[in-house]
């Protein structure tokens, strides 16, 4: 059974969930876009990009909103995060492009989260009276400061584990890299050195057969 207390902190945790990262691959030279519908003005819209793997780790990034607003764009990116606040309901437009690469696959993490302040608002003290009717308003406002000191602490550690989490496919991405270099290295060298004994073994072969002529 449930506790009261622990189910206040589940339902307000549960409601400050806003977004999820995605993965997506991009081939050589394609563009990717997602799109999300933001109905309140003022609300803050925090966006942010990393790329694990493929080529130099970049790519380009626009955020478009309606009427083909630009609110952000950059070129040949390998990671950020930008927030900003909606003038304008409706769709917004989050593109991903490689078009600057012509062989090289990006995998790319992104997420759109909702950044606006959440603190004070009448939704989460609703939830708290909900799950603890007996409890008073000033105490309930202690709960929800604690809560959002729990959320800010939790997102750091997203953060961070994000940031390890690029840092460590970035580098497997270049071992994977480093090591089908030496291979073609290593195949190519070889492939010299079969070639120059070759061509040793046919001037000596040359030198012999015309030396015995002119002997004769």
């Amino acid at each position: 059974m449930l506790t009261a207390p622990f189910l206040a902190l589940v339902l307000l945790l549960a409601h400050a969930v806003a977004a999820i990262p995605l993965t997506v691959k991009l081939g050589p030279s394609e563009t990717q876009c997602v799109y999300t519908e933001v109905a309140t003005p003022g609300a803050k819209i925090g966006f942010y990009f990393a790329v694990q793997s493929g080529g130099s780790f970049d790519i380009n990034v626009s955020i478009k909103g309606p009427n083909d607003f630009v609110e952000y764009k950059e070129a040949k990116e390998k990671q950020g995060e930008f927030s900003f606040s909606v003038s304008v309901p409706g769709e917004y437009e989050f593109c991903l492009s490689n078009d600057m690469s012509t062989f090289s696959e990006k995998v790319v993490e992104f997420e759109i989260v909702d950044d606006s302040p959440r603190s004070g608002t009448d939704a989460d003290s609703d939830l708290i009276q909900a799950a603890l009717p007996d409890v008073k308003i000033k105490d309930a406002d202690k709960v929800e400061a604690y809560i959002g000191q729990i959320e800010t602490r939790a997102n750091n550690v997203l953060k961070a584990l994000q940031y390890y989490k690029m840092r460590n496919n970035r580098n497997q991405s270049t071992v994977k890299s480093t090591e089908r270099r030496i291979f073609w290295f290593s195949l190519t060298d070889l492939v010299l050195m079969v070639g120059m004994a070759g061509f040793h073994v046919t001037v000596v072969h040359f030198f012999f057969n015309g030396s015995r002529k002119n002997v004769v």
